[in-house]
């Protein structure tokens, strides 16, 4: 049965009801670069936060110094409370490095500089701003179990687009792993492992927090920010305060298999997040023979989703399907260094310092000395770094 429960308790979208949900004491972290200026996806987000009035939103951008001035300047369009934070400004950076926290850019130190600046209200949402199907339930939802006393929330939904199977880094390479994973364990399957087997869609962008839990989490800086987030909420919420909510239909964005940001890339950073996730637990990873097991894991799957997609009349090739194992296989060994920011709550900076830095960055790529509306003497024109 559809609403059967999980090891986390799991909300399931029966009828089209927006529950009643804590969203005037909540900050909306939505992660954004520079393609999502002026998009009807991101317009269409951005539209119906308006319906939501949220406490706060929250946008960490990514984008050239050309680019944050006239993304700011449409962000302000709104009938929002946003707060642009660009992240690629000359003031932030060199705040960061002084404190010891330069290093690689992503999606994942861009969400935990929101982190830091959404701390002052009681929940924080962050989702994705490349979503065609957005609608005004989506923060009710992901916030309704904080409002029953849970402390995390992580979104669900089927990746059924264009008469096809999406999802596929999930589905290939992050399930068949965790059962490779599990099959390696002796005995009892570690709890570790039950978890993460327990959300429908690990890698999916959405989720909720308290304010208190996101101040613990230790945030990966980059493609692995989703399992890495996991991997923390199993520490520090467990199965007792997690939950997971259905979104209902959910479109975003095809990524290709191979290129600079392709799924091959992504692979590598969420196999390191995940068998990070997995160590910090406590469990040691035998990784002789780890890919050999992933690869029968994931053909296994393989089979059985073939069999789903022609029960339901959806175009499957199994062999492109196999391709993309073999691919991501390669992306399996022992994690390198660890990379993560530090949780905020001892962090070597604070999360004003952060605001401050990049309202003088904002303000100067702006065109003039002035920063959200007020008017500062030492503002300066020096061009930000692009991204990495």
């Amino acid at each position: 049965m559809e609403y059967v429960q999980e090891r986390v308790t799991t909300l399931h979208a029966l009828t089209d009801h927006r529950p009643d949900a804590p969203t005037d004491r909540a900050a909306v972290v939505v992660p954004m670069t520079e393609r999502e200026y002026g998009t009807l996806a991101a317009d269409r987000v951005l539209s119906t936060l308006e319906t939501v009035d949220p406490g706060r939103v929250i946008v960490p951008l990514r984008a050239s110094a050309d680019r944050a001035g006239p993304f700011a300047d449409w962000l302000d369009g709104f009938d929002l409370d946003v707060e642009t934070l660009w992240c690629d400004g000359p003031r932030l950076a060199s705040l960061l490095e002084s404190r010891g926290l330069d290093g690689e850019r992503g999606k994942g130190r861009d969400v935990w500089l929101a982190l830091g600046r959404a701390l002052d209200e009681e929940f924080v949402v962050v989702h994705d701003a490349d979503t065609k199907t957005y609608s005004s339930a989506f923060v009710n939802r992901l916030l309704f179990p904080l409002g029953q006393g849970y402390r995390f929330s992580k979104g669900y939904y089927a990746r059924v687009e264009d008469g096809s199977l999406y999802g596929r880094l999930f589905r290939l390479f992050f399930r068949p792993l965790v059962r490779a994973l599990g099959d390696a364990a002796p005995g009892r399957k570690p709890d570790v492992l039950e978890y993460l087997s327990a959300f429908r869609y690990a890698l999916a962008g959405e989720f909720a927090a308290t304010s208190d839990l996101a101040s613990r989490l230790r945030v990966q800086r980059g493609w692995g920010l989703e399992v890495g987030t996991l991997g923390e909420a199993f520490g520090h919420a467990g199965f007792a305060d997690s939950a997971q909510v259905d979104l209902g239909r959910y479109e975003h964005d095809h990524r290709s298999v191979e290129g600079p940001t392709g799924l091959a890339d992504m692979s590598r950073a969420v196999g390191e997040a995940t068998l990070r996730a997995v160590e910090d637990a406590g469990v040691a990873v035998d990784y002789d023979g780890l890919a050999e097991r992933y690869r029968e894991a994931a053909e296994t799957l393989v089979d059985g989703y073939a069999t789903d997609a022609a029960f339901n009349g959806l175009s499957y090739d199994p062999d492109d399907e196999r391709s993309q194992v073999a691919t991501y296989a390669e992306a399996l060994g022992e994690p390198g260094p660890d990379t993560r920011l530090p949780a905020w709550e001892d962090a070597p900076v604070d999360p004003d310092e952060v605001r401050e830095a990049a309202r003088e960055d904002l303000g100067a790529v702006r065109g003039s000395d002035r920063i959200d509306g007020s008017v500062t003497g030492d503002a300066q024109t020096e061009p930000a770094p692009g991204e990495d």
